[in-house]
């Protein structure tokens, strides 16, 4: 349960389950990060959000000694505090059960060294699924640093600035899907057919044709529909299911970054349709061996690459 705490700033702690690598999450998060919407400071996540009509900021940071994340609520956004914690639970992935997790991921060699070097790694979520999925796009066959400076275009053409704010790197409020839809993106460093695709899946989430944020819709039709549509292919569906659906055995097929990890571990496994009967030992935590794979290449190259 979240526990609220009433002072002039409106905190809940939000509690997990041990092992929890919060540095390893955030640091995940602040290579991806949408600029200007959301950034990580030290061992603080921070943004500026909206909910029911009213707006405010959180800040979410690891409880020094409880195993609990402490999240403070700024604004008129707090009268919603007791709605806020499911969403910010998701988005860290505090439901997590690690010692299952790391018991099934430990039992293969590749992963063991992995996992005794992060245990309790998560999967981060998203604020917003919509914002998540124009991220993965834009991300498509570019760097992450690359396509973070694209999300930072997009954010100041289509978004908007929240006056008097007082935190300089989420001072933006991300596009809505009409916004977008219909703002001018020429010029920002992404081909003219990925710029069609991002608009394209704005207006079908505008239109609620594809009710991304909805709850309760269907995550396999989601899926479904999201990949018949032309720009959009299995490793974005793939990502996507991990980070806004929630599946934790999503696996983003043809991430090259995965793909050349498993190739390194096994030079027989070249193809994606090769490795898949090899990542099959990793279910039903896919998803959280991608993650290990890609902390590790992380930690090897001090980079942020894949997702």
């Amino acid at each position: 349960m979240a526990t609220p705490i009433h002072q002039a700033r409106t905190t809940l702690e939000l509690p997990f389950k041990t092992p929890f690598d919060w540095t390893h999450l955030l640091s995940f998060i602040a290579g991806r990060a949408s600029a200007g919407v959301e950034s990580v400071e030290g061992s603080t996540y921070r943004r500026a959000i909206e909910w029911n009509g009213d707006s405010g900021t959180i800040e979410v940071t690891r409880h020094p000694r409880k195993h609990r994340l402490i999240v403070t609520i700024d604004g008129d956004v707090r009268r919603h505090q007791d709605d806020l914690a499911a969403p910010v639970a998701r988005m860290f992935d505090l439901h997590a059960d690690p010692k299952a997790i790391d018991r099934t991921l430990s039992a293969d060699p590749w992963l063991a060294p992995l996992v005794e070097a992060s245990p309790g790694l998560r999967v981060p979520g998203a604020w917003s699924g919509f914002e998540l999925v124009v991220r993965t796009i834009v991300g498509q066959q570019v760097s992450v640093k690359g396509a973070s400076t694209i999300m930072s275009r997009i954010v100041q053409r289509a978004g908007k600035r929240i006056d008097g704010h007082p935190h300089e790197g989420t001072a933006w409020r991300f596009p809505t899907p009409a916004e977008l839809a219909a703002a001018n993106l020429d010029l920002i460093g992404m081909p003219t057919k990925r710029i069609a695709t991002v608009q394209r899946f704005a207006q079908a989430v505008a239109s609620d044709a594809l009710p991304l944020d909805t709850p309760g819709a269907d995550p396999l039709a989601l899926q479904r529909d999201m990949l018949a549509m032309p720009g959009i292919g299995p490793w974005t569906v793939g990502y996507v299911a991990m980070r806004a659906l929630r599946d934790p055995d999503a696996w983003p097929e043809a991430d090259l970054v995965l793909m050349q990890a498993i190739a390194r571990r096994d030079p027989s496994l070249v193809k994606a349709a090769q490795q898949r009967a090899r990542t099959e030992r990793w279910r039903p935590w896919r998803a959280y061996a991608a993650m290990h794979l890609w902390n590790g290449v992380a930690r090897e190259t001090g980079l942020a690459r894949g997702g």
